[in-house]
């Protein structure tokens, strides 16, 4: 059977890595210790998927530039000092990136995440060994502006319509179809499964066991 893609694009943070919970709480750690009001959990998971910077000044847009500063470097400070611990990627995740690997498609990342973060949580997981490219926020525009994803096109040679978009947010859906590329949505993630299905991905899937069987009848 022919593959309807060449090239198949995750986002990292509540997509293959189960880290949601843990962004949401370095955010309001972080913004306890630059003197802010802790954002609600909810405004803190809608920012997922964003550049740090972008997040910061979503969540906080009175803040001066010297404050977003603070409040990044205190977040990655939280972050990094609880992820030390480990972070375990969603089941089901490293079978099915290894299978489709193995069955031929190119495999890359899309994340806010920045380039540090991205080459940590490759090694911690043993997953990076898949991936044939990767873009991170602090090397590009940040999502939904579709810039990782023609990146990431153009070096591995794949034009958009061979192209799927696999993410958990709204800010991986909009980032597709700015891109001209189609895209599925995870509902294990950071956004609710109605805000997700707002975007009209293909499908809005609850976790890799569906992904895995909507792949091998669609891809």
């Amino acid at each position: 059977m022919k593959k309807r893609y060449d090239l198949i694009v995750f986002d990292w943070d509540g997509t293959l890595m189960d880290s949601a919970d843990l962004i949401v709480r370095s955010i309001r750690a972080a913004s306890r210790d630059a003197g802010f009001q802790e954002p609600s959990e909810e405004a803190s998971r809608h920012i997922i998927g964003l550049g740090l910077l972008e997040a910061m000044m979503h969540l906080f847009p009175d803040a001066r530039q010297e404050d977003y500063q603070r409040l990044s470097d205190r977040y990655r400070h939280h972050y990094f000092l609880a992820s030390e611990e480990g972070l375990n990627l969603f089941d089901g995740a490293r079978e099915t990136v290894a299978a489709l690997e193995e069955a031929g498609y190119l495999l890359a990342v899309a994340t806010g995440k920045g380039r540090r973060g991205l080459d940590s949580a490759f090694e911690s997981s043993g997953l990076g060994r898949h991936f044939h490219a990767s873009r991170c926020a602090d090397e590009s525009f940040s999502k939904p502006n579709p810039a990782m994803l023609f990146d990431l096109m153009e070096r591995l040679g794949v034009e958009p319509e061979r192209t799927l978009m696999i993410g958990d947010t709204t800010h991986d859906l909009l980032m597709a179809e700015n891109a001209g590329v189609e895209s599925v949505a995870l509902c294990h993630g950071a956004h609710p499964r109605q805000t997700l299905e707002a975007c009209s991905p293909l499908a809005c899937l609850n976790d890799f066991e569906e992904l895995k069987q909507w792949l091998h009848e669609h891809a």
